[in-house]
């Protein structure tokens, strides 16, 4: 074990780039529970990475106004879609949400056939760069995140169903760079799933808790052992899950 490796500049971004992907992915994963579309952020963050693509095709850059730009809107415009493929087909929802995820992906693949790197890019995408998260893009992430609630109320006091799509695209928008596709989806569903029993609240409170503890525990783990971080910050989460379902609680 390398405990040299345990150190707070490397480790402390990441930690709180997975504090902030879990404030608004809690509760959001508890509302994607609730409607039956276990998979939409699965297809809302494979959307907002071909945006992250797009931008690298247009305009060979991996950072700037033009990536967040073609994220933000091809994860809007995604989500927006799929709010009203599910008001057209409600019983098909899921499944139509599978085949946006399959169209997604596989246009990131025919986005990055020429180039030498692409493999790289995909892997990126899928499992994310957690450690090599910068305060500066944390801040960032936290003021997004901060203006979900506001955005929500505004929306919802329009068209509920709205509120929810336009928000959850935002928030994946921000976490897929952060964390990548694995993590965002555990962070999103592992919580919430295992917290499902209890009410609104004691469930958010219960699955941020199990969620930061997964992120502080996985980052240990990685960093000790030299092993890839968002893997094993999936399976610990999903091992501290099982482990606190097998423990049981009381229903309210």
């Amino acid at each position: 074990m390398n405990f040299a490796a345990l150190d707070i500049s490397l480790l402390g971004p990441a930690f709180l780039a997975g504090l902030v992907v879990l404030l608004s992915h809690v509760p959001l994963g508890r509302q994607v529970l609730d409607r039956g579309i276990i998979f939409i952020d699965l297809a809302i963050a494979q959307i907002a990475g071909l945006g992250v693509i797009l931008a690298e095709v247009l305009w060979h850059t991996h950072h700037g106004w033009e990536v967040q730009l073609c994220a933000m809107s091809a994860a809007l415009l995604g989500a927006w879609s799929l709010h009203w493929l599910g008001k057209r087909w409600p019983k098909e929802q899921e499944a139509m949400i599978g085949v946006v995820f399959v169209l997604a992906a596989t246009a990131a693949i025919l986005l990055l056939h020429s180039n030498p790197h692409g493999g790289e890019h995909l892997k990126e995408l899928l499992a994310g760069q957690i450690l090599w998260v910068s305060w500066q893009q944390v801040a960032v992430a936290a003021l997004v995140t901060a203006a979900l609630g506001p955005l929500w109320y505004v929306l919802n006091r329009w068209d509920r169903h709205l509120a929810f799509y336009t928000t959850f695209a935002v928030a994946v928008t921000v976490s897929v760079q952060l964390v990548g596709v694995y993590l965002v989806f555990a962070s999103l569903i592992v919580p919430a799933l295992t917290m499902k029993p209890l009410q609104t609240k004691k469930a958010h409170i219960a699955g941020f808790l199990i969620g930061l503890s997964a992120y502080a525990a996985g980052l240990s783990l990685s960093a000790l052992m030299d092993w890839p971080t968002s893997p094993v910050i999936v399976w610990v989460l999903a091992l501290i899950a099982v482990l606190v379902a097998s423990i049981g609680f009381r229903k309210d």
